[in-house]
């Protein structure tokens, strides 16, 4: 399920963008302006995003059955993959080819005082949503930057909204300055070079999630730190001789497994083998609450077939 700063998130931009798509469309129908309409599509777009997140967070909280017995935490993954194809065809796409029947075949742009102040409002909108996305954000990214936030998190709600707020604030800016310069110069084609700019934007924005999403869908591992605690909390344990093999790996956004080939003591009992892997599961869920599947296999070490995996000893 996300958690309550991502669904806070979630809700601002969607109701941020749902007034302001009607905003725009109703500047639009004034205006005529094309790098209007791309705006009023793009919010169209961003406003039914919100919803497809909404809906994987609440389609990834059915619980585990036989078909599907990890549970269907990557409900979340797959529909912000789907957010990223919505943006590239719906937003991206769509926006290049008003743009560029725009550049071919301008027409002045009509009631610019709309077109402007429908923008202007809608800049002050996004700025809302935005800031409430970072403030969400900033809660969770620690130290990291912004860029290796997105890049690293494994909840796909927070780097999603923050890369569409960031889009439709310069979206915004670049069709004001389409329709400005359009305004001042007298040539429509500055509209249709605002609009062509906007598509430009959403498509490479579109791209990078599609990339992230498709890294978390085929099965990324736990971060680093965690990797390090897990190690070094199970070679640790006094009745651990050494971790011989480590895999982690992202079952959904707060739900990690974790398997291990790990050698014992070889006095230990059968019994006791037992109570001491039930003791370092225990331990390791309340070091890292992601590590809720836990799989450690006893083992004896062989030099030449060691482990590869982070924080084997």
């Amino acid at each position: 399920m996300a958690t309550s700063g991502s669904r806070k998130a979630i809700f601002a931009a969607m109701m941020a963008n749902a007034g302001i798509a009607v905003a725009k469309f109703v500047a639009y129908l004034f205006t005529g302006s094309v790098s209007m309409l791309a705006e009023s599509i793009h919010s169209v777009a961003d406003t039914s995003n919100q919803g497809l997140l909404i809906l994987g967070s609440r389609r990834a909280q059915r619980i585990a059955d036989n078909e599907h017995q990890f549970g269907y935490g990557r409900e979340r993954y797959f529909w912000a993959f789907v957010v990223a194809m919505v943006l590239f065809s719906l937003g991206g796409v769509f926006s290049i080819y008003e743009g560029l029947e725009k550049i071919r075949h301008p027409h002045q742009v009509q009631s610019l005082v709309w077109a402007i102040g429908v923008l202007l409002a809608g800049i002050v909108l996004e700025s809302f949503s935005f800031r409430i996305a970072m403030v969400e954000a900033d809660k969770v990214r620690g130290s990291m930057s912004w860029w290796r936030f997105i890049r690293t998190s494994r909840s796909p709600e927070l780097p999603v909204v923050l890369l569409e707020d960031a889009g439709a604030l310069i979206g915004l800016i670049l069709a004001l300055f389409g329709v400005g310069l359009t305004s001042i110069t007298g040539n429509a084609v500055w509209d249709g070079v605002g609009t062509l700019s906007i598509g430009v934007l959403l498509v490479v924005i579109a791209i990078m999630l599609t990339i992230e999403m498709q890294s978390l869908l085929i099965g990324e591992a736990a971060r680093e730190e965690h990797v390090r605690r897990i190690a070094d909390l199970v070679s640790n344990h006094p009745s651990v001789s050494r971790v011989i093999d480590l895999k982690t790996q992202h079952i959904g956004p707060e739900e990690l497994l974790v398997a291990g080939k790990v050698e014992f003591k070889r006095s230990l009992t059968m019994l006791g083998l037992s109570d001491v892997i039930d003791e370092v599961e225990t331990a390791l869920r309340a070091a890292v609450p992601l590590a809720m599947r836990i799989y450690l296999e006893p083992d004896l070490y062989d030099p030449d077939h060691e482990g590869s995996a982070p924080g084997a000893h």
